[in-house]
């Protein structure tokens, strides 16, 4: 019982690695410097893990097979410990400018192959200044899309402006534009009203948006190419707030704006397929 005790007061580990080898290597250097170990090869195995023990210490690789990543991990022990170490471990030294954005998420990135004593070292001083790290402002998707609206209309339009299959329609701003509020609103609470993917929802905007586009003369080519310009400012948003968007509902809120925008396109097709037929009959 006393061997028990002093054991549950060594700090706890969570080790995630898709490399059998990598795991029970580690485990056996960290067990050995008292530290309890629990392993796990994929992200669902880890979040798992995550909520249902505590931990002190995240150790993880920033490449995992399956749905979600090193970075689904981290949010998650962010969540759920907030005071845990998070370092996580890649095989690509050269992460760019992703750097600074893994940084605010993790405590420290770390290249493979790692030497075993400056790992142990790290993690020791790192949970004897774990108290002292800054908590990260994390944002869902949905906040930082109705916070940015206005920025991500301005890109879209930007980016519209040089298309000549679309400005071979003469519009000013405000008819070019006039749908996009509405439609990321209507996304916006899709996101935070979650349904299961492919489930048929009526858009008010998309249906009003097709009307107005075949009025002005538009064709569905150039809607398709309207709605692709969209998804890639709303992805470039995204991608300008690495630093602060909840990485544990990424992938999920991802897969939500792609099914949502091509709703709304195919909703805005049918429209102005039906508005055309009225005018022609």
């Amino acid at each position: 019982m006393g061997v028990e005790n002093i054991q549950k007061e060594y700090p706890k580990i969570l080790l995630v690695d898709d490399s059998e080898q990598v795991r029970s290597t580690l485990c056996k250097v960290l067990s050995i410097s008292n530290y309890q170990v629990t392993t796990a090869a994929t992200v669902s195995e880890a979040l798992h893990c995550i909520d249902t023990e505590p931990f002190d210490v995240l150790l993880s690789d920033l490449h995992l097979p399956g749905a979600g990543d090193g970075f689904t991990v981290v949010s998650a022990m962010r969540h759920k410990n907030p005071t845990a170490v998070t370092l996580v471990f890649t095989g690509y030294p050269a992460l760019g400018e992703a750097m600074d954005a893994i940084l605010l998420q993790a405590d420290e990135v770390l290249v493979k192959p790692m030497e075993i004593p400056a790992l142990l070292d790290l993690i020791q001083k790192r949970l004897e200044k774990r108290m002292e790290r800054k908590e990260a402002n994390v944002e869902r998707v949905a906040e930082i899309l109705e916070r940015d609206a206005s920025i991500t209309i301005a890109e879209w339009l930007s980016r519209v402006e040089v298309e000549a299959e679309l400005t071979c329609v003469p519009l000013n701003q405000v008819q070019r534009t006039g749908h996009l509020p509405k439609l990321l609103e209507e996304l916006c609470h899709r996101l935070r009203v979650p349904r299961s993917l492919g489930t048929k929802m009526v858009s008010d905007a998309a249906v009003q948006h097709g009307k107005v586009r075949q009025s002005q003369g538009y064709s569905i080519s150039m809607m398709i190419e309207e709605s692709r310009i969209l998804q890639v400012s709303i992805f470039h948003t995204l991608q300008k707030n690495l630093s602060t968007v909840d990485f544990s509902l990424l992938l999920n809120d991802v897969m939500t704006i792609a099914d949502e925008c091509d709703s709304q396109l195919k909703q805005t097709i049918n429209s102005f397929s039906r508005q055309s037929a009225i005018m022609a009959a």
